[in-house]
């Protein structure tokens, strides 16, 4: 990942970290960050509702999207965003996906799916790539979705077989 995705991250990590908000790097800079070696176009942080808000009045000289409830055909959320040093950062609060039956399924409980990765002394939240994974498939997100696919089984047989020697 470039140091300037590096600095940014740097720099949210350092104001969220001493909060009470829950939340997590997701997309293409959380598969970075787990090692994937993708290129991030943007930083998504995934967070609940409050932690969106909260996300935006702590970077209140950076919003260039105030955080609002918002739907499209598949998703929904409380969505906002920053730019921080000409990079877009999207703040996405309790994320909601439309079922094939047209429900909508409940907010992620992102304490099952978040982890946390270590990346130049910072102890990142992520979400995990599993969970990644199912989000792309239900979004209809083909190519994305086979790419970690791939990854994880890539990865599973790399430790199934550094287990066995």
């Amino acid at each position: 990942m470039n140091s300037a995705y590096l600095s940014v991250i740097r720099k949210i990590y350092k104001k969220l970290s001493n909060t009470d908000v829950n939340w997590a790097f997701t997309g293409s800079c959380s598969f970075a960050l787990q090692g994937i070696p993708v290129e991030p176009h943007d930083i998504d942080i995934q967070t609940d509702e409050d932690g969106a808000y909260e996300i935006e009045r702590l970077f209140v000289e950076y919003v260039t999207r105030k955080v609002l409830f918002s739907s499209t055909e598949k998703i929904r959320s409380h969505f906002g965003e920053l730019m921080i040093d000409g990079i877009k950062v999207e703040i996405m609060g309790n994320i909601e996906n439309r079922l094939q039956d047209g429900t909508w399924e409940g907010p992620v409980d992102m304490k099952r799916y978040k982890k946390f990765t270590e990346v130049e002394g910072m102890r990142i939240p992520v979400l995990t790539l599993e969970y990644e994974y199912q989000a792309y498939v239900k979004l209809g997100r083909k190519d994305t979705a086979e790419m970690l696919e791939k990854w994880l089984r890539g990865s599973a047989s790399e430790s199934a077989s550094s287990d066995s020697s």
